[in-house]
């Protein structure tokens, strides 16, 4: 079983090989943990605390400038990120999704599956300000998931359960839309594929497609899933070139035994490709497992959630049965950023990709450490 927390060797000579593994290498030791990393322009995100039960920091970041360097930089100073705006939210802040266009964001946490909503500089100040609450049709303990729409007037879709999804016009505050199911399957994962359609992973790990224009409509495509007692799945779209672009509407399911079936949604009744990734797992925490597509990286995808380190994988060669397959990268920088004298293992809790730098990705981590990392492919520069 592999260890997340190095020795002081090991930790010299991780920062030696730093210098070949990463284009660039940025590092900022936040003051919560969090488990949101959420693009609000491009060279912004926002991140926020998971932790306290009564006061979360907020924060919209500036990404380094020096990133956008063509020259290599290696390793940064803390500094070189910047805190823009800021404010403070009175629960955990477990998903946190940006209204695209706007400077509003859409926040949901324990202890139930209401969402809040934020203004990000109200009145032209540094705050991040909340705005009010949109509630479920049906009040639960479990917080909500969340996807947002990119066309139209703003909505948010949200919930935690099958039967509680439902979709909300943010300019009135009103249901749209809702699922006339009593599934209780809990909700994993949420993507508004178009302004008619979404898709939606449970706990299970069934995908359900659903399209708003016809009440009453959810497909369960009956692919066949690996079983096994305490199994949870979550899932990661792959970025379509547009809504009509079917081919590109891409999922990869990531189990917690580390199970990953990719499928394609023009015929999800059996996966394009599947594998078993050689994962050790440091987390009882389903909540935090990811998994993303590369939005500029054909075929490439991203795992994390398991234990101190973000797993690059790329897909091209896996085939339809399963098989156990190798990363093509690794960044371990959480797990070391604990220092030799700290035992206890880093998990971390998220990671987004950069929109249109191929190989570039931000990182959280239960520390506080947050990363931000162009990595190089070796095999290319051999």
């Amino acid at each position: 079983m592999e260890h997340n927390v190095l020795n002081e060797d090991e930790l010299d000579d991780w920062l030696i090989e730093s210098i070949k593994l990463y284009d660039d290498l940025h590092v900022f030791e936040l003051q919560e943990t969090t488990q949101v990393i959420e693009w609000t322009g491009e060279k912004s995100v926002c991140v926020a605390g998971c932790k306290s039960v009564s006061r979360n920091e907020i924060l919209e970041l500036a990404l380094p400038q020096r990133l956008y360097s063509k020259q290599n930089q290696g390793l940064c100073p803390e500094r070189d990120f910047k805190v823009v705006h800021g404010g403070f939210s009175d629960r955990p802040i477990s998903c946190l999704k940006h209204i695209r266009g706007t400077r509003i964001l859409v926040s949901s946490g324990p202890p139930d599956s209401s969402l809040q909503l934020w203004q990000i500089g109200a009145d032209g100040s540094d705050v991040i300000k909340p705005l009010h609450c949109i509630h479920n049709k049906e009040h639960t303990k479990n917080w909500s998931r969340i996807a947002t729409s990119d066309s139209g007037s703003p909505c948010v879709l949200h919930g935690s359960k099958v039967k509680d999804i439902q979709v909300t016009d943010l300019e009135s505050k009103k249901a749209v839309y809702s699922l006339d199911t009593d599934n209780t399957d809990s909700v994993s994962s949420l993507e508004l594929l178009s302004k008619d359609e979404f898709l939606l992973c449970s706990g299970k790990g069934h995908l359900w497609l659903a399209d708003m224009r016809q009440p009453g409509s959810l497909a369960t495509p009956c692919t066949l899933l690996p079983q096994g007692e305490g199994l949870h799945w979550c899932m990661g779209l792959r970025n379509r070139l547009s809504e009509s672009d079917a081919a590109s509407s891409r999922v990869a399911r990531l189990s917690s035994f580390g199970h990953v079936l990719v499928t394609d949604m023009r015929d999800a009744s059996s996966p394009l490709c599947q594998a078993k990734l050689n994962l050790s797992c440091d987390s009882s925490d389903y909540n935090i497992m990811t998994v993303t597509w590369a939005p500029a990286l054909d075929d490439c995808l991203a795992v994390s959630g398991f234990n101190g380190k973000v797993h690059i994988y790329n897909t091209k060669s896996w085939i339809p049965t399963f098989t156990e397959e190798e990363p093509l990268f690794i960044h371990k920088g959480h797990a070391i950023a604990e220092g030799p004298g700290d035992r206890s293992s880093a998990v971390v809790t998220t990671h987004v990709w950069h929109p249109w730098k191929p190989r570039t990705l931000l990182s959280a981590a239960t520390n506080g450490s947050l990363h931000v990392w162009d990595w190089i492919d070796q095999k290319m520069e051999s």
